[in-house]
């Protein structure tokens, strides 16, 4: 797969379809069978304050209902080792307000800030794919690290520098991506502990899953789309 990641024009026209906010609403509100990725941040009352730099149990369990797994030797250097402690120093110099689309967000996602490292730390581990250590630390900092897997890989046509990737179009043609994501909030009631970021990846997610599944996915077709 090629770094050819999708257009923001391109981004906009999925936002702007319709099918976006009932695919929140399904994913999010009222699905008679919710989907377990919806609790992902909510779970045990999400990053507070109190362990907002470690990672916990719960943090575990919240990266499970996004379908994968801490292997348990790293989840136990996690919660009683030394790989716990070198993680909690990363996170406390990354503020947990800080959102993706703000302009300071680059320093702490950028190769050799702190989440880069914290990145690096948890894929050196065994058993501890990219999308594993992406989603633990969207767990710990919501806001700025988005979550990420192979589907939305394949539906952006990209793979590479996701963050910084995602930071820069929502910084873009003055914030267009970031409103967008905002005014999605609204009209699907999405809960307001959801970062912006979240509702990106579920939009996309929702939007390609099926289509992933088939044999030799191109990607995520934008023909038929409302403009």
């Amino acid at each position: 797969m090629s770094d050819d990641w999708l257009p923001l024009q391109k981004i906009v026209t999925v936002l702007d379809d319709k099918q976006s906010v009932e695919d929140l609403k399904r994913y999010f509100v009222n699905h008679p069978k919710p989907f377990t990725g919806s609790q992902f941040e909510a779970l045990g009352g999400g990053p507070i304050a109190l362990h907002r730099d470690v990672v916990t149990a719960e943090d575990l369990i919240a990266v499970q209902l996004l379908e994968v797994r801490v292997p348990p030797a790293v989840a136990l250097n996690l919660l009683q080792g030394d790989l716990g402690q070198r993680i909690s120093d990363e996170l406390r110099e990354i503020p947990i307000s800080v959102d993706l689309a703000d302009e300071g967000a680059r320093k702490y996602i950028q190769n050799g800030g702190p989440a880069d490292r914290a990145w690096h730390r948890l894929t050196a581990q065994p058993g501890v794919s990219k999308t594993i250590a992406g989603k633990v630390l969207a767990r710990k900092r919501p806001r700025l690290i988005p979550v990420y897997d192979s589907v939305l890989a394949c539906a952006l046509h990209g793979r590479h520098g996701f963050w910084l990737w995602l930071h820069e179009q929502l910084r873009a043609d003055n914030c267009r991506l970031a409103r967008r994501l905002r005014n999605l909030r609204v009209k699907a009631n999405v809960p307001a502990h959801v970062s912006d970021i979240r509702i990106f990846d579920v939009v996309f997610w929702m939007r390609h899953q099926g289509e992933h599944r088939r044999r030799n996915c191109q990607g995520l077709s934008i023909n038929g789309f409302e403009d």
